[in-house]
């Protein structure tokens, strides 16, 4: 485990693809636990806690390192490759969702 992310130059500003997780949506399901969304493409894909795992599996796929807590009030990244959570001084807020 690091103790720094070194892929902070590939976080960008996103839209979220969706207001829940896009996959779990596409197969009718609602039954995620957490959002996340990519910070490089702004996939929104539900956490380790629900029962499909989208956000990780986005990684797995698409190798795009960094999410975001797509949570209200929530404000950390999460960097699969540095194995790291942080939160960024002077970050934009996170996107709200309905």
């Amino acid at each position: 485990m690091a103790d720094t992310c070194t892929h902070l130059d590939q976080i960008v500003e996103v839209t979220p693809s969706s207001t829940g997780c896009e996959d779990c949506l596409a197969a009718g399901r609602h039954d995620w636990v957490h959002l996340r969304v990519c910070q490089e493409c702004g996939h929104v894909g539900c956490c380790d806690n629900s029962p499909m795992r989208h956000a990780t599996a986005h990684f797995g796929s698409a190798t795009h390192p960094i999410i975001r807590s797509y949570e209200p009030g929530e404000d950390w990244y999460w960097c699969y490759l540095d194995e790291f959570g942080f939160e960024l001084e002077g970050a934009p807020p996170a996107p709200s969702h309905p």
